[in-house]
């Protein structure tokens, strides 16, 4: 693939399983444009330097919360909505199956901050090659 070619989504998705590990499918100034298969928990974590965007692209997708005082909420998403999570606030996403895209600076990592156990099923990078 060059540089300049375009990439349709629907194909990038059909190209690899696994989920919560990113395929770069762009970049853009200084940011990646990710798309990632969602399926179970992730984990609890947060970004300190960078806000992180999400695009349903099918399926739902859910972003729990957690406040400063520890207090939890919920965000449910559906295809087509997006959500921003802002710069350091401690999140979990979490799916019963579906697809995002995320826009993200090169080189930001999927697990933030988190330094604990990882189960399986979480991909600790800063995004595949597509």
């Amino acid at each position: 693939m060059k540089p300049n070619d375009p990439v349709n989504l629907t194909e990038a998705l059909a190209s690899f399983e696994a989920v919560y590990s990113p395929r770069i499918v762009a970049t853009m100034n200084d940011y990646d444009v990710r798309i990632a298969h969602t399926r179970g928990e992730h984990v609890w974590h947060r970004h300190h330097d960078t806000d992180e965007f999400f695009l349903v692209l099918d399926g739902q997708f859910n972003v729990a919360i957690r406040d400063d005082d520890g207090s939890e909420s919920v965000v449910e998403l559906r295809q087509g909505d997006t959500f921003v999570v802002p710069r350091g606030v401690e999140h979990r996403p979490s799916s019963p199956g579906g697809s995002i895209l995320m826009f993200e600076p090169s080189g930001t990592s999927t697990t933030g901050d988190h330094d604990g156990f990882l189960p399986n099923h979480v991909d600790s990078t800063t995004g595949h090659e597509l």
